[in-house]
């Protein structure tokens, strides 16, 4: 990738050395073995699930549908966000001015080259997120990424490095441990900068959904759901943040950051991620009911349509059979 030189978000906060996690309450995001996986938008849960007729994924459809009309899905749907969606400030436009971290660690050379290099994928999504709001007369209220080591406290709970990449809703931060990279590239056989811009991507497809309305819709319908329906319809929730992941490699690759490779690069990470493969690594045979991301073919299915379309439109996974 060509990110070098590039615009680097102010919305970074390190607290390497300082961060400390203990326990691990809260899922990872991107679905990894070593600690509880389960999509990393883990919320309080309450409230019951909508009656009539409609299934879970009708509802976040047509919450997606009135939110780009310009209608608040939550006030027409009985305020299902619950207190995901809460305190959120809207800024006017994405942040222009050097990146400003809370503190500076020792960790220096490769550390300090991935602090950059995801202080400048943040600050990507950033100007392309702002513009297709724009494009909906909507402001995109931008995401904090932490950079801990170890452990971290969120408003989610507590979360070990174990627990990979992860996107609070609670507090509206995306969680990351960057030695994960090198689990990324050694463990899972996907290196590659493209691969690493994709991960984070996802975490801001996760903040995408809960600002829209679809992560507080799932979080109030799932109370009543059983075991096996709340997978799958997490499974949805993760494709679809895949699909965003790809809207944003849309335009980056429009505006000249893409070099030959760096596609495959994002495509073998979402393969290598995939539910079916990392269970027959793990444990040598596949249990499809335990799904809660998504196969393989499915994750690179749903980021290469986000990539080819760059519309979120296209990103219905809830209608879709794979």
């Amino acid at each position: 990738m060509r990110w070098r030189g590039r615009r680097q978000s102010g919305n970074v906060r390190d607290i390497r050395g300082q961060s400390g996690g203990g326990g691990m309450s809260l899922p990872g995001g991107m679905g990894f073995p070593g600690g509880r996986r389960g999509g990393g938008i883990r919320i309080p849960m309450g409230g019951r699930r909508g009656g009539g007729s409609f299934g879970c994924g009708t509802l976040i459809v047509i919450g997606l549908v009135l939110w780009m009309l310009g209608i608040n899905p939550l006030t027409l749907l009985g305020g299902l966000g619950g207190g995901m969606g809460g305190g959120l400030n809207p800024s006017t436009s994405p942040n222009t001015t050097s990146p400003q971290f809370d503190r500076t660690t020792g960790t220096g050379g490769r550390e300090d080259e991935m602090k950059q290099f995801v202080a400048t994928i943040l600050g990507s999504t950033e100007e392309v997120w702002t513009e297709i709001f724009k494009s909906y007369g909507k402001t995109y209220p931008q995401p904090q990424l932490v950079l801990f080591s170890d452990g971290v406290r969120s408003a989610c709970g507590l979360a070990s490095s174990a627990s990979g990449p992860f996107y609070c809703p609670g507090d509206n931060k995306v969680y990351i441990d960057l030695s994960f990279y090198r689990q990324l590239a050694q463990q899972f056989g996907a290196p590659g900068d493209f691969a690493q811009a994709y991960v984070l991507a996802h975490e801001v497809g996760h903040h995408v959904q809960n600002i829209i309305g679809i992560l507080p819709q799932f979080n109030r319908m799932r109370q009543s759901m059983p075991k096996l329906e709340v997978n799958r319809m997490s499974v949805k929730v993760e494709l679809q943040a895949d699909c965003f992941a790809g809207v944003w490699g849309h335009y980056v690759a429009r505006q000249g950051w893409l070099e030959q490779g760096d596609l495959e690069e994002a495509l073998v990470a979402a393969n290598q991620i995939g539910d079916d493969t990392i269970q027959k690594k793990t444990q040598g045979y596949v249990v499809p009911d335990a799904f809660n991301h998504g196969t393989a073919e499915q994750r690179r299915y749903w980021f290469r349509k986000g990539f080819e379309s760059g519309r979120i439109e296209s990103c219905d996974t809830f209608n879709s059979e794979i």
